[in-house]
């Protein structure tokens, strides 16, 4: 990979940042952190209207902004939700082949915000054809921004040694929550209130801000985010193309025929996706432990990887109904109404950015300060607290389910509570599942195991899909009780097995 130029100090002319800095870091800190906050703008303000506007109205629905949605069900509303997380996360690893192979980060986040801005201009035409066709492009676009741009911090760094590289990090991970705290406020109100294609309209405007203001600041970034670091040789541009093509076609005809014989419905098209979601990571996974130029102790490490991935997979599941499930059941179920003031109930969607804002720096502190003590909790306990909380959440959200069964509303505090045990959740495992990842990941696939982190959302999100697809109710009283205590013992079985787990870490725990 070739490095970027480094004749010239970090922050001055000539260095990556040149032009001065930002917070104290490169300037081109600034370029890739706006760009992502008007990039989660974007997503987080469409994702917080999407099950909404899936269980709205109809198309042939009057009555303004609640009108005009397509009008499915809570099972397929939740299903389409949970494949579209699924695929933003499984593009991740083709996005950064794109990135690493083809285009290079720099041009891959060019084409990848423009595919968005295109996606969420698709989504505002109403018709059922055009918002399908924008949702996969924005799930595109999203995938493959999402594996480039993080590359990009990266490289304004002289390397894992440099001091601000960690809190450069921290910066680019403010501006990814500021997005998606503003988004359901600004689009969400829109989107409810006017109408849900103006919402869709108005997170194009985001991304295509964040596209201009990207372009524009395209010269304060290291010099080797233009570069493709290794780029395809002829042979192995045309073996690619020509596997895309036979994929292309096989799904062409085959689709072709379901149409040709009147039988197509949604569920051609999901359940594919949701079993693809589940396969590739095991398939991934597999290809990798089987690996025989892995010594023992690689070998080792990816069995107590498997833990962490199996209960972080569990952990999306139940995490990612935030935004299907619970946002659902806020929209009618929930008051919608503090001291006289009636929000619109996507706005429930920007509680757990503000709660990581909040709770982040707080976490960072707390693990340091055991650290120092010598009572730092060891990573199989801290995955099995973020399991058990998520746990407790749905065993929480047990409590308003029944108050509302007889047709009443629940009172807006009780899903902020069960936000905040998400949140305390999500900060125990998250972070620490993409820190163990490059711990214990093998040399040899030390890129690649980000995205099979990645890939555990995937999974999660899909057992999610697939769940609702088979007319599992997943906001009925038995489904979230029996969720609930999945993660519960889970949580036990993990923190059962952490000394074994640890044993299989070797040098990593």
């Amino acid at each position: 990979m070739a490095s970027a130029p480094t004749a010239a100090p970090l922050g001055a002319p000539g260095g990556p940042g040149g032009g001065g800095t930002f917070f104290g870091h490169p300037r081109g800190l600034a370029t890739l952190f706006l760009t992502e906050m008007w990039e989660r703008f974007s997503f987080y303000g469409m994702r917080a209207l999407l099950p909404l506007y899936l269980i709205s109205g109809g198309p042939g629905a009057s009555g303004g902004a609640r009108g005009g949605g397509l009008g499915l069900g809570t099972g397929a509303a939740t299903a389409v939700y949970s494949v579209y997380l699924a695929l933003v996360y499984l593009l991740a690893m083709p996005g950064g082949w794109f990135g690493d192979r083809v285009w290079g980060p720099r041009r891959a986040v060019t084409v990848a915000a423009s595919v968005v801005v295109a996606g969420h201009l698709t989504l505002a035409v109403p018709g059922e054809a055009a918002f399908f066709t924008g949702l996969a492009l924005v799930a595109a676009g999203s995938g493959l921004l999402k594996a480039n741009i993080s590359t990009m911090v990266g490289q304004l760094y002289r390397g894992p040694d440099d001091p601000r590289r960690d809190g450069g990090f921290t910066v680019f991970y403010m501006g990814i929550n500021l997005g998606a705290f503003a988004a359901p406020l600004a689009i969400g109100t829109v989107g409810q209130r006017v109408g849900w294609h103006v919402g869709f309209a108005l997170a194009a405007v985001g991304m295509g801000l964040g596209l201009v203001q990207f372009l524009l600041g395209t010269r304060h970034l290291a010099a080797e985010s233009a570069r493709v670091p290794r780029p395809l040789s002829g042979r192995e541009r045309g073996a690619v193309l020509r596997t895309a093509g036979l994929w292309l076609v096989a799904a062409a005809v085959f689709y072709g025929a379901v149409v040709a014989a009147g039988l197509y419905t949604l569920t051609w098209a999901l359940v594919p996706i949701t079993l693809a979601g589940l396969l590739i990571p095991a398939a991934v996974l597999v290809r990798i432990r089987r690996d025989p130029a892995l010594t023992d102790a690689e070998q080792a490490r990816l069995s107590g990887y498997l833990w962490f991935f199996v209960a972080a997979a569990l952990f999306w599941m139940i995490y990612d109904q935030g935004g299907s499930t619970l946002a659902i059941f806020a929209d009618g179920r929930t008051d919608t109404s503090v001291f006289g003031f009636r929000f619109p109930a996507s706005w429930f969607q920007s509680v757990n950015p503000v709660l990581i804002m909040a709770l982040a720096p707080v976490f960072a502190w707390l693990w340091l300060y055991l650290a120092r003590r010598g009572a730092e909790p060891d990573t199989a306990v801290k995955f099995a607290s973020g399991l058990g909380l998520v746990g407790l959440s749905f065993f929480l959200f047990l409590l308003p389910l029944g108050m509302t069964a007889g047709g009443g509303r629940a009172g807006p505090l009780w899903l902020v509570g069960i936000y905040l045990l998400q949140t305390v959740g999500e900060l125990c495992l998250s972070p620490v599942g993409l820190s163990v990842t490059t711990k214990m990941a093998p040399a040899k696939y030390a890129s690649q195991m980000m995205g099979v982190w990645f890939l555990a959302t995937t999974a999660g999100d899909c057992v999610t899909g697939l769940l609702s697809l088979a007319g599992v109710g997943l906001d009925s009283t038995a489904a979230v009780a029996a969720q609930a205590t999945l993660a519960a013992v889970a949580a036990a079985g993990v923190f059962a097995s952490r000394t074994r787990v640890r044993g299989l870490m070797g040098e990593a725990a």
